[in-house]
């Protein structure tokens, strides 16, 4: 999808400017139709700030309204009835879409407690989530009371909008809506950079299927051509790097047992920070290796 230039929101007139922006905000275009009147704006973060003092400025009914926009997560009656765009892509990157049954009845079963509790919808920024992080997500809110947790639906809700706007709007600043996941892997054995290693990179899960995020294979440099997860959010949750340096010895012609007493070597993790850098190195030999948690 081609961006929408800045300079083109601050020169239209205000029918188009809303509705360009109509959906950054679930079914809420009144909250562009108010950020309108602060035009011109510098960057796509001044641009943001309008929109978030329309809803922080706003009556709490008009805050509740918003909130009530947004649809269940992985609801099958919701997604039969039509989802909009940007909520099935967001579900969709979670993997709300391909639930196992023990999934799907955890996720109805969260739902309907909170909704019970509360009169609203649980909302989370789901392209910062596994679906892991989401259900723990849910029980961790559950105690709050009703006031705390309109407003973390509100700080939800900013995130939400301020990944469909970054994806919206093209500016020469950015909004800080990206993180970064990376390695590279260093042959001791050597002293080099090992280059040729196959990696898999997986979201691990209890309740469901875990899932291949991407495969990728060293460069010259032991690293990845890009990173294993970039330009958006790394979703919370727990991985599986998988690194197979028994045909990378193999192949430089180093001794080895057979089978090769390190074969394929996993490296389990977590992710705690969206929005930060993790890097997840590997230093190996055929007989040993270490790893740390780089930035």
């Amino acid at each position: 999808m081609s961006q929408i230039p800045l300079s083109e929101l601050n020169a239209a007139g205000k029918t188009d400017f809303v509705a360009k922006l109509a959906n950054v905000f679930e079914y809420s275009p009144w909250i562009a139709e108010q950020a309108a009147s602060f035009r011109p704006f510098a960057g796509i973060v001044q641009l943001f700030d309008a929109m978030k003092a329309a809803v922080d400025h706003a009556p709490p009914e008009l805050k509740l309204a918003l909130i009530k926009a947004h649809p269940d997560l992985a609801d099958k009656t919701q997604r039969a009835a039509g989802l909009t765009a940007e909520s099935s892509a967001e579900q969709n990157s979670a993997g709300l879409d391909r639930l196992s049954d023990a999934e799907y009845e955890a996720f109805e079963r969260v739902n309907n407690a909170y909704r019970a509790k509360f009169g609203f919808p649980y909302i989370v920024c789901v392209r910062r989530q596994t679906k892991e992080s989401i259900l723990r997500d849910f029980e961790l809110r559950l105690p709050n009371d009703t006031g705390t947790e309109m407003q973390r639906s509100i700080d939800e809700i900013f995130r939400i909008a301020a990944l469909r706007l970054d994806q919206l709007v093209g500016a020469d600043d950015r909004l800080k809506v990206h993180g970064r996941l990376s390695t590279h892997v260093l042959d001791n054995h050597n002293g080099k950079p090992a280059p040729g290693i196959e990696l898999v990179l997986t979201e691990l899960s209890e309740l469901g299927l875990s899932r291949v995020v991407t495969r990728a294979i060293t460069n010259s440099d032991g690293r990845t051509d890009a990173p294993l997860i970039g330009g958006r959010p790394v979703p919370i949750g727990r991985y599986e790097l998988r690194f197979s340096v028994g045909k990378y010895f193999a192949s430089r012609g180093v001794p080895m047992a057979d089978p090769p007493f390190l074969d394929d070597i996993p490296l389990r993790f977590a992710v705690s920070e969206p929005e930060g850098h993790l890097h997840v190195p590997l230093l190996v030999t055929p007989w040993s290796y270490a790893t740390y948690r780089g930035s």
